[in-house]
C-alpha cells in the first residue's frame, strides 16, 4: 500500500505511465494491477513517501520516462542497463514513492545520444 495525498493526480500518473492497470478508483482508496499483484494507493492528509521495490518492465521506455516528467514524476537515476539488455531508470510517482520502470533498449538513431551511464543524460 502507498500513500497518496491527491488520489487523482496519483492515479493519473500511474495510468499514464504504465497503461491501463488501474482496476479500481475511488476518492480514499485505489487499486493498481501489475501482473499478479496488487498495488493499493490510499488517501491519507500527511505524504509518506517510500521506497516501494516495485519493478514494472513497459513497452515504450522512452515513452514511460516522459509520461514520468510530465505528470509530476521525477527521474532518480538511470539510465543503466541489466544483463538481459534492458534499459531501467529509478523514478519517484508524483507522491514520492520510487519504482523502477524498465524496458527493451532500442538503437538510437544518433550514436552520441545513446546513454552510456546513469549519468548520462535520458532518451
Amino acid at each position: 500500500m502507498l500513500t497518496v495525498t491527491d488520489m487523482p493526480r496519483a492515479v493519473a500518473f500511474y495510468r499514464g505511465v504504465l497503461g491501463p492497470v488501474v482496476r479500481s478508483e475511488s476518492e480514499t482508496w485505489s487499486e493498481i494491477k501489475l501482473g499478479d499483484a496488487t498495488v493499493a494507493l490510499h488517501l491519507s492528509d500527511r505524504a509518506e513517501p517510500k521506497y516501494t521495490g516495485l519493478g514494472v518492465e513497459v513497452a515504450d521506455l522512452t515513452a514511460a520516462y516522459h509520461a514520468v516528467l510530465r505528470l509530476g514524476g521525477q527521474v532518480i537515476t538511470g539510465p543503466l542497463t541489466d544483463p538481459a539488455g534492458l534499459l531501467s531508470y529509478e523514478v519517484a510517482d508524483s507522491e514520492g514513492n520510487t519504482l523502477t520502470i524498465a524496458g527493451p533498449a532500442t538503437a538510437p538513431t544518433d550514436p552520441a545520444a545513446a546513454p552510456e551511464s546513469a549519468d548520462e543524460p535520458a532518451p
